[in-house]
């Protein structure tokens, strides 16, 4: 199997550092650059992980720096630096905080790393992915955000608790935005082939659903301070190892769209086909005419996210 040169995470904080724990783990790319602009934070980590390394088998060397400069080489640049939501906090209120993070990282790996792949993770993800993709020109096919993938695992994982099944027997993923807007697709949903519609009631589905949507922000309660970091490292891994193994695994994640399922000029989670080349194919499939308007409101909510960002100094 081949390996990826390089791959470089921006951001040593909880996701950051989980993350590349997990991609040292993996052992996919010779080198794992963790960047951060707090001194000792990134080399500790990588210290701290490649330290590992006897016990758990890896030969990814793991490396701690705070110059974007190192970002040169990159196969794949995953951004997950940025302010963190509190309780109360709504994903958009971060697009202010967060934007001119994220413009100074583009801006980097436009510089240094123009031929990258790079899995944006800073929310509002899919304003942000907007955000990366103006900034550095790159085609559509190079920029991915990590939403959906996230948000799937919730849901599947919470139909899966509510029917005692195993979680990995139950199909089902969540398309639009990484926030209130996000919309599990009911009608695709099955355990092992059985129609989510034939094992529960409708008031339980929606249930389901309602919490899917308040994912993070019940975690974002439960800590105080912080947000979640293990499942979220977890859905980006399995993005990376599509990528990195030229899986060509059928996942939802969040992309560009240009007139798919009606929509252009956005970022939403949709389901998609990955290669090592990043995306392979967006793939549109038939939605219930509830599931199409919710999707539609969930385009309106990002559309009116971008506007604001227009606003935003720069």
């Amino acid at each position: 199997m081949s390996r990826w040169a390089k791959i470089s995470v921006v951001g040593a904080g909880a996701i950051g550092g989980s993350l590349a724990q997990r991609l040292a783990e993996a052992d996919i790319a010779d080198e794992l650059d963790i960047i951060d602009i707090v001194e000792g934070l990134p080399q500790g980590k990588a210290l701290d992980i490649e330290e590992s390394a006897p016990v758990l088998g890896f030969s990814t060397h793991v490396r701690g720096s705070t110059q974007l400069e190192d970002l040169a080489g990159s196969n794949l640049v995953v951004l997950t630096a940025g302010f963190a939501r509190k309780p109360g906090m709504s994903r958009s209120d971060l697009l202010g905080k967060n934007a001119g993070i994220i413009r100074a990282h583009a801006e980097a790996i436009k510089r240094f790393a123009p031929k990258a792949i790079v899995l944006v993770v800073t929310n509002p993800v899919d304003v942000m992915a907007y955000l990366v993709k103006q900034v550095t020109g790159f085609p559509r096919e190079r920029i991915l955000a990590e939403s959906g993938t996230l948000d799937s695992s919730r849901f599947r994982l919470f139909v899966a608790k509510e029917l005692g099944v195993a979680p990995r027997d139950v199909v089902g993923f969540v398309m639009g935005t990484h926030g209130d807007t996000m919309v599990p697709i009911i009608s695709h949903c099955s355990v092992n082939g059985v129609p989510l519609t034939h094992l529960l009631p409708q008031e339980k589905i929606q249930a389901i659903v309602q919490r899917t949507k308040k994912g993070g922000g019940e975690i974002v309660d439960l800590l105080k301070s912080g947000s979640a970091y293990y499942a979220p490292s977890a859905a980006q891994l399995e993005m990376i190892l599509s990528l990195a193994r030229n899986e060509r695994r059928l996942i939802t994640a969040s992309v560009s769209l240009e007139g798919e399922y009606g929509h252009s000029g956005i970022f939403l989670s949709v389901p998609v086909i990955l290669s090592n080349d990043g995306l392979a194919k967006i793939v549109e499939t038939a939605l219930s005419s509830d599931e199409q308007k919710l999707l539609a409101d969930s385009a309106r909510a990002v559309k009116e996210d971008i506007n604001l960002l227009a606003t935003l100094p720069q």
